[in-house]
């Protein structure tokens, strides 16, 4: 189900996030556009960063706590030789040094860092340490010791490579919370000349692509015109994609919204897994399993 919900619309927006706008900001122009107030936002990107950012309206709201660990893909372009204080071209740099990286001395590099490694978040990130996040410590001048946390980088292709300007692009996929302007300088460090990203896309997103967003144009059009937004929602289940499902009947779905807890011997599971997604006439929610006790539970309702 997409689209108005009641007098609300309900549903998935996918945004191509413009360079210079926060994630916020994008919620900020979106809440003008649309004229609503309820909407988040999965995955927040940097200004420089352009691409996949799932906008959640309405009752999908409710997503943005649970949603599933989708794998994100980004195109990240960089430049060694070069290193700043924020790891990308933005900063303030820190520390030049001379350049004469091959391609073939890269590919062996990225090699090592591929699959789970251990990466130091950045001082300039919104990871919060003893109530502070970390970019207003920086924005102080003060640095301070970071625990290095596992993160899975599932594909790491050299999709260009300039010898002489030594800037390139890089193909990621890989795990939530990894920071690619943070790769970017630690394979810089590896080759002993530092690297800084210079541009950054993510394209996909939340089981979402490029080929599934709008642009904040392309929303105050249809704004203009009085058309409307429906065209460009999508449905809260997409997210819940790999997830098995449950279907009800309609006796089920009466007790279920009622809050009775179902036996799983009279319900018909169709995939593994202790969470599902669970249909009635429409799309209702999640549940999990309570296999030790043999019941269905409600774990959230968005309809």
């Amino acid at each position: 189900m997409a689209g108005v919900n009641g007098n609300e619309l309900c549903g998935i927006i996918c945004v191509n996030k413009p360079q210079g706008f926060t994630s916020f900001d994008v919620i900020a122009k979106m809440r003008g556009i649309l004229k609503m107030k309820r909407l988040g936002h999965a995955g927040t990107l940097d200004p420089m960063a352009t691409g996949v950012l799932p906008v959640f309206a309405g009752h999908a709201t409710k997503v943005c706590d649970i949603l599933p660990d989708h794998d994100k893909t980004y195109e990240a372009g960089f430049r060694f030789g070069v290193t700043t204080d924020t790891q990308d071209v933005t900063g303030t740099v820190t520390k030049e040094r001379p350049a004469k990286v091959t391609a073939e001395q890269l590919e062996k590099v990225l090699e090592s860092f591929r699959g789970e490694i251990m990466q130091v978040p950045p001082m300039y990130s919104a990871v919060s340490v003893g109530g502070k996040r970390l970019y207003e410590l920086a924005r102080q001048g003060r640095e301070i010791e970071r625990e290095a946390r596992a993160v899975t980088i599932y594909k790491l292709e050299l999709a260009g490579f300039d010898t002489s300007a030594q800037s390139g692009t890089l193909k990621i996929s890989c795990s939530k919370g990894t920071y690619i302007r943070t790769l970017i300088n630690d394979i810089g460090e590896a080759l002993g000349c530092g690297g800084i990203m210079t541009s950054l896309v993510r394209t996909a997103a939340c089981g979402f692509s490029l080929a599934d967003c709008v642009t904040l144009e392309q929303l105050q059009e249809a704004a203009n015109s009085g058309k409307g937004f429906t065209k460009f929602v999508k449905p809260i289940e997409n997210v819940f994609a790999e997830l098995p499902s449950v279907r009800l009947s309609p006796a089920q779905e009466k007790m279920y919204r009622n809050g009775v807890k179902l036996s799983l011997d009279r319900i018909k599971i169709s995939g593994d897994g202790n969470t599902v997604k669970v249909y009635g006439e429409s799309f209702i929610g999640t549940a999990n399993l309570d296999r030790e006790n043999g019941i269905l539970r409600v774990h959230k309702n968005f309809y």
